[in-house]
């Protein structure tokens, strides 16, 4: 079913609109025009939680675009997928670098936009990499922010069919085979922990991007990059929430956008300081680019700081709350 153009409109495409209006926003300063962008109880989940109403998404991107003048964003994929036939699901992926403060990272916006307007979002930024970059000890960034936690559809059961439905509602049945083995790959890499399969789905030449802005190569490497992020957490599992598809070769082929959710405990590896054996949930996003049937590129993005935050608030160690999550 073709898109009705009520989705879009005034831009050419889910693609056009999504990269005009966040350099509106971002670049041209015009903040004020969230409020016409996003519907009044919009709702974001980000990696400090859920919130509820566009005056928080206002308030935090103006603290945002304040606090870091010089950065510019820039979109390097955009993934989108219909949601009927007048809404779509977009899964940005930006590229931001601030010259003056010296850092470059990458963020993942996934929004469900219905007749122009966002009524969900799901956001993950690489704040790692800036505090890595500046110089800051990233469990002091985590020590000053606070855990809110989720509401709505993340307190749900993850969906049986993803192929059918995600959260963000039933989608089209598009790359069935492709996005089928990402998901194989989730089951049997991630979860099974299956690490030799890596070479069953991914290319040689494989490359994942993730937090910290680092950049790991072939196979050996991805495994390492996995086991990195699982041991602290052991017994974790992802839970898939969403997925988004879209073959263009503006972006090199078929990309396959999947929202995760991993739930662990934090009764590994003491990365994080003192073990708690408290519970952690960590929201991330991954876009896949396939060709011939292989994976070839990973880009994988979740917030580390607020990790780091998660297991500060469970020790009793931070100081302050902040209830702006956006």
């Amino acid at each position: 079913m073709p898109l009705d153009p009520v989705a879009f409109e005034p831009y050419a495409d889910p693609d056009d609109f999504i990269r005009e209006v966040t350099d509106l926003i971002w670049v041209n300063r015009s903040i004020g025009h969230i409020w016409e962008n996003y519907e009044p109880d919009s709702i974001v989940h980000g990696a400090y939680g859920t919130s509820v109403g566009v005056d928080e998404v206002v308030a935090g991107t103006l603290m945002r675009v304040a606090t870091t003048p010089d950065r510019v964003g820039q979109a390097e994929d955009v993934i989108w997928e219909a949601r009927g036939d007048d809404a779509f699901l977009s899964s940005h992926l930006v590229l931001s670098a601030d010259p003056a403060v010296g850092f470059i990272h990458r963020t993942i916006a996934n929004c469900l936009y219905r007749r122009g307007r966002m009524v969900e979002e799901w956001v993950v930024r690489d704040s790692l990499a800036i505090a890595l970059q500046v110089g800051e000890d990233p469990d002091a960034v985590a020590r000053e922010k606070g855990y809110l936690g989720y509401s709505g559809s993340m307190t749900e059961a993850p969906p049986t069919d993803v192929l059918a439905v995600g959260d963000s509602g039933p989608r089209p049945d598009d790359f069935r085979a492709e996005t089928a083995m990402v998901l194989e790959m989730i089951d049997q890499v991630w979860n099974g922990r299956d690490l030799n399969a890596v070479e069953r789905y991914f290319a040689r030449d494989l490359t994942l991007h993730t937090i910290g802005y680092r950049t790991f190569l072939r196979p050996e490497n991805y495994r390492r990059a996995l086991l990195q992020l699982l041991r602290p957490f052991p017994t974790g599992r992802f839970e898939v929430r969403d997925l988004a598809t879209n073959d263009d070769p503006r972006y090199a082929g078929l990309r396959i956008a999947v929202t995760w959710v991993f739930k662990g405990r934090y009764n590994g590896v003491a990365d994080f300081g003192p073990l708690t054996g408290t519970p952690v949930e960590i929201l991330g996003i991954s876009q896949f680019l396939v060709q011939g049937g292989r994976i070839v590129r990973e880009v994988r993005l979740y917030d580390e700081i607020a990790v780091r935050t998660q297991i500060a608030v469970q020790r009793g160690d931070t100081p302050y709350d902040s209830t702006n999550i956006y």
